[in-house]
């Protein structure tokens, strides 16, 4: 009887391991896609190219003993480099190996995967972690949720290779130890809402569906209690607001959307009954296209909050979303021209697809459709939000970003209100984003550096007010987390766009109340920005707006006084130690204007002055004895007093060209800036451009769409219904 029992046992076994191998591949792309990708490989140049460079870059390492060192190094040095390398031969060798049926990919994997089942178990806290969230194989948990979400690819795309005992040796050697870490030792950061955990979810995941682990699967889905309160799912519902908007910005929508995609392809494959893509109204769908709606005409992030500028669409993370998302939402056109330049897809059924219809379309578009768009932040859309003017098409594309959000969790700044302008691709009123070097090793191993929390996240680095030379919330980043500004009104397309935003909380006893027009005026190829910037205050204070700005001051409209040879700091702290005094003026004419260039386009700012308002330039670089930071400008204005209001029109205009020696409209149009009327009801700025009169109205404490007003101006009865109106040549424009 025993006996009996015996070989059941191990018919149930073998039946079990037979099915298990039968289901595999399917974490990246099943049997299927498999069949299907292989009948495909010669079809066209971009599937051949794409194809190519990964093989080739495995087949350099087939037959030669790949390094799997012990970690000692910071990121950008050697041992980190190379386990990062490790992890994406493991990943594409493993495809390779699907794709040809070569076993050698697969034992190039599989030799891999067991010196990494002999080191993993031996490793503690990396000899160079420096955060309360240590790695093993990395510096920081991160990296090593990185490596586990590949090596969880790779797994899977070898697994009928590999022996039951092999299976079982690589599981507990090397995959095991890492999830254990995250789900154990770092139970904290494994169950936050962030994006360091959508990795770490994500890695544990995907290596339970590799190695048929359901418990692995269901601690990343609903956190490693299953409670439900932290996990993918939650991150899923707490990162994102209803439009798709990531809090911590576009920088690190890119990142997250990897481990979010691929994560969530495994489920759609492993659990479909899940539907996990449809997960809050198919928010990663929108998270995908929202990030790509916040770039640049190259294809850069917009560089709020901690970014660097140099990231674009054309990296891993967005050439696999972009690929996946055509996989499970179907064709789309507007994928096109972002496919045409990552020059590469991934070999999937939805990489393969994007490449045929690209070899079908001749006339696709150069550029992304770019468009104005608002998104609102929080999980229920209820934190503020960003609002994305645009006027202009193509290279022609002007782009202004008011920004209103919540903090943004760790990696936010203390900006609230900030705005930024992009024209024809380039920035020109700009954000400095974070003092970083990714994984240059002499730059603090390529970790943010602390410039980063001393200046580029202060409030006097970005285009927004800063009372007393204090940032945001004193720079206390759970008072800032726990508060968001707020919408008032918009209105976005036409001829104008309107975005008014109020914040209550950055200051104790301010009002900040900010109104952003893009006006298209007639028979002007560019728009003109004006910016309307109270300061509601009982008290007295110091208040100062800078603009951040890119290029080479041409003319002012004010005597300053330059300090070449003498040059102090801006103050002692919240960013201002980081700030040289290079010039200072005061005019007295209620009409100042400075004027820069860049890139052969002029750029005025004209500023309502009054008596007691000073002008200063200043440059990044005070205390900065590593050379750490940027040797950008700024135009700072400044004023003094309770309530105070900052009226400033951002004019794009004229040209010089270079080869013809000849500079055309170098001068601003706007003549005068008068403040006609502020009060609790009703802001009324007059510009005039020109000879023709530009009003503006804004009701300052009525918004609603419907209600009438009746005001006078100039002696003149007006009557408008809804929030604003604006008037040109006394005509609504």
């Amino acid at each position: 009887m025993q006996l009996l029992k015996n070989c059941l046992t191990l018919i149930t076994l073998f039946i079990f391991l037979c099915a298990s191998a039968q289901k595999h591949p399917i974490v990246y792309c099943t049997k299927s896609d498999i069949i299907f990708i292989k009948s495909k490989l010669n079809d066209n140049e971009l599937i051949k190219k794409s194809y190519s460079d990964i093989k080739a870059s495995v087949d350099f390492w087939i037959d030669k003993d790949v390094d799997v060192p012990f970690p000692k190094d910071p990121a950008g040095g050697y041992t980190h480099e190379k386990h990062k390398d490790n992890y994406t031969l493991m990943f594409n060798s493993s495809m390779l190996y699907q794709l040809t049926g070569e076993e050698k990919y697969a034992d190039l994997v599989k030799k891999l995967f067991i010196k990494y089942a002999a080191l993993n178990p031996t490793l503690k806290n990396h000899p160079e972690a420096k955060s309360k969230y240590p790695g093993h194989i990395f510096h920081q948990a991160l990296n090593d949720a990185n490596w586990l979400v590949y090596a969880g690819l790779a797994f899977d795309g070898i697994y009928n290779y590999l022996t039951a005992s092999e299976r079982k040796k690589i599981a507990d050697g090397a995959l095991k130890p890492e999830v254990d870490f995250f789900t154990g030792e770092l139970k904290d950061w494994f169950a936050l809402i962030h994006n360091h955990a959508v990795w770490a979810c994500a890695g544990v995941g995907i290596a339970g569906i590799a190695t048929d682990n359901d418990d692995w699967v269901d601690k990343a889905l609903y956190g490693g209690n299953k409670d439900r309160k932290s996990g993918f799912v939650a991150n899923i519902d707490g990162l994102f607001s209803p439009e798709g908007f990531y809090t911590e910005g576009p920088y690190y929508t890119r990142y997250s959307l990897l481990p979010f995609f691929l994560f969530a392809n495994s489920l759609q494959h492993y659990k479909p009954e899940l539907k996990i893509f449809n997960r809050k109204n198919n928010v990663l769908r929108k998270s995908l296209y929202n990030a790509l709606q916040q770039t640049n005409l190259d294809g850069s992030f917009f560089c709020y909050n901690d970014a660097l500028k140099d990231k674009t669409f054309i990296t891993n993370e967005i050439v696999e979303a972009v690929d996946i998302a055509r996989e499970v939402f179907g064709e789309d056109k507007n994928l096109l021209p972002v496919v045409v330049q990552q020059k590469r897809v991934t070999l999937s059924r939805g990489g393969i697809s994007l490449a045929e219809e690209i070899s079908r379309n001749k006339n696709i578009p150069r550029y992304y459709p770019y468009q104005s768009i608002e998104f609102t932040d929080g999980a229920n859309g209820d934190e503020g939000g960003v609002s994305i003017l645009r006027s202009g098409a193509n290279e022609k594309l002007t782009s202004l970003i008011f920004k209103y959000t919540g903090h943004g969790l760790s990696h936010g700044h203390f900006d609230k209100l900030n705005i930024n302008l992009f024209d024809e691709g380039n920035e020109i009123i700009t954000d400095y984003g974070a003092v970083r070097f990714v994984n240059i090793e002499q730059k603090y191993g390529g970790r943010y550096l602390p410039e980063t929390k001393t200046y580029s996240s202060q409030t006097i680095a970005h285009n927004t007010i800063v009372a007393d030379e204090k940032s945001h919330f004193n720079a206390v980043e759970d008072a800032s987390q726990a508060h968001h500004s707020n919408k008032l009104f918009s209105s976005i397309g036409g001829n104008v766009q309107v975005v008014s935003a109020l914040d209550t909380n950055a200051y104790q006893d301010i009002k900040l109340h900010r109104t952003i027009y893009m006006l298209q005026l007639p028979n002007n190829p560019k728009p003109l920005t004006v910016d309307i910037f109270r300061a509601v205050s009982a008290t007295q204070h110091q208040f100062d707006l800078p603009f951040q700005y890119s290029g080479t001051l041409m003319s002012t409209s004010f005597p300053y006084k330059t300090f070449g040879t003498n040059q102090t700091t801006m103050g002692k702290k919240f960013g201002y130690q980081h700030l040289w005094k290079e010039a200072e003026g005061k005019y007295n004419n209620p009409l100042a204007q400075f004027t820069f260039l860049n890139d052969k386009t002029y750029y005025s700012i004209s500023s309502l002055s009054d008596d007691s308002t000073q002008f200063y330039f200043t440059r990044i670089g005070a205390n900065d004895p590593n050379f750490n930071l940027r040797r950008e400008p700024a135009y700072l204005i400044r004023k003094k007093g309770n309530n105070q209001t900052f009226i400033n029109v951002l004019e794009i205009h004229g040209g010089y060209n270079s080869v013809t020696e000849t500079s055309t409209n170098a001068y601003s149009s706007v003549k005068k800036i008068t403040l006609l009327r502020n009060d609790p009801e009703y802001s009324v700025a007059e510009v005039m451009i020109g000879e023709k009169p530009l009003l503006l109205i804004q009701c300052n404490s009525n918004y609603k769409s419907a209600e009438k007003h009746n005001i006078i101006i100039n002696n003149k009865a007006l009557q408008f219904a809804g929030p604003f109106v604006v008037l040109y040549d006394g005509k609504e424009l």
